[in-house]
């Protein structure tokens, strides 16, 4: 079996989505000063982090649009672990991915995620462009009907930024679909036969968190 990762490096002053803080990155107790704290010889690094929940490759539960919705706490791991894939050629249809694009396939109980290949841009701002590849609401709308288990894509958003509106998170999350954004290196997972897996720490209160997200592939 093969591993392949999915997600993003999360790194100091990185930028996941416009206009959101960046991730500060630094050491709580360093190597010098816990020298002093235990034996000769034993030494240890306890780092810290403060970022925003939106960071790096990262899970939305239906907390993050519902007031009503469960959290990472409530998230069942038959959501976000060891589902059958389904990758979706998106490149070539265009940056409105709509019911066509998913007509025909399988996504029953399967992790669909959304190949555009707009992670090429990751770290540039051409990838922060809110003219970008995303779901429509009839898109969404059809993976729902389908009984997709979780929606992954390699976009900065699922939706369309250009407006105000939000079809594709309040359709999925309304469902009780995982959505999971800026994901990367789908292209080399096969269309199907993969397993998908994008677990985040179960925090209560917290409606979205980074996740270390994988495929595994015979």
């Amino acid at each position: 079996m093969r591993l392949i990762d999915l997600s993003h490096v999360v790194e100091h002053g990185m930028t996941t989505y416009p206009g959101l803080p960046t991730p500060e990155i630094g050491v709580h107790l360093g190597f010098e000063e816990s020298a002093g704290v235990y034996a000769a010889g034993t030494e240890f690094q306890i780092g810290r982090i403060a970022m925003v929940a939106n960071t790096g490759t990262y899970l939305d539960t239906p907390a993050h649009r519902y007031r009503d919705g469960h959290d990472l706490a409530g998230l069942p791991l038959e959501r976000c672990a060891g589902l059958p894939a389904v990758v979706v050629r998106a490149a070539g249809h265009g940056h409105a991915l709509d019911a066509g694009v998913f007509a025909g396939l399988d996504v029953a109980g399967r992790a669909v995620l959304v190949h555009t290949g707009w992670d090429d841009a990751w770290g540039t701002d051409a990838y922060l462009d809110r003219d970008h590849p995303h779901l429509t609401e009839d898109g969404a709308r059809a993976l729902v009907d389908g009984g997709a288990t979780l929606v992954g894509i390699d976009s900065v958003n699922i939706d369309d930024t250009v407006g105000t509106a939000r079809p594709a998170h309040s359709v999925l999350l309304a469902a009780g679909i995982p959505v999971v954004e800026h994901l990367t290196g789908l292209a080399a997972l096969p269309d199907t036969g993969a397993t998908f897996t994008a677990v985040p720490v179960a925090v209560r209160g917290l409606a979205t968190f980074p996740v270390r997200a994988f495929a595994a592939v015979d």
